[in-house]
């Protein structure tokens, strides 16, 4: 029976782990046990941060628009329900946007989603 070698494929792998690692502190860095297992859980925190990212953006938006809409007099709840009510089809990006970079325009679009004011009814006699 032949003898087969596998240094070529074993140094490969491992420098494909170790290149993944780079940086990494301790004998995450060098170890190959250590670097598969960091890369194992990398690839985990990855994904679930994935999705906290997009959370965590849409609350900064939030944020702005809330400090903005409290210089204008109103609340954030207010404002996003009377410009639901306006069917302005801005989103919180977009009007986070509006709120750091134009603050004029933001303004306006707050001044146009206020409500009217009812007018007054008077008693017939």
């Amino acid at each position: 029976m032949t003898r087969v070698k596998g240094g070529v494929n074993a140094l490969k792998s491992r420098k494909n782990i170790l290149r993944k690692v780079k940086g990494y502190r301790n004998g995450r860095g060098t170890k190959e046990r250590q670097a598969t297992e960091a890369i194992f859980h990398a690839g985990t925190y990855a994904f679930a941060h994935r999705k906290d990212k997009k959370t965590d953006a849409r609350q900064l938006w939030n944020v702005k628009i809330s400090y903005a809409s409290k210089e204008l007099g109103t609340s954030y709840s207010k404002l996003m329900g009377d410009l639901k009510k306006k069917g302005v089809l801005l989103d919180r990006k977009v009007l986070a946007t509006l709120v750091q970079e134009n603050p004029e325009v933001f303004k306006k679009v707050a001044e146009f989603a206020k409500p009217s004011p009812a007018p007054k009814a008077t008693a017939a006699k």
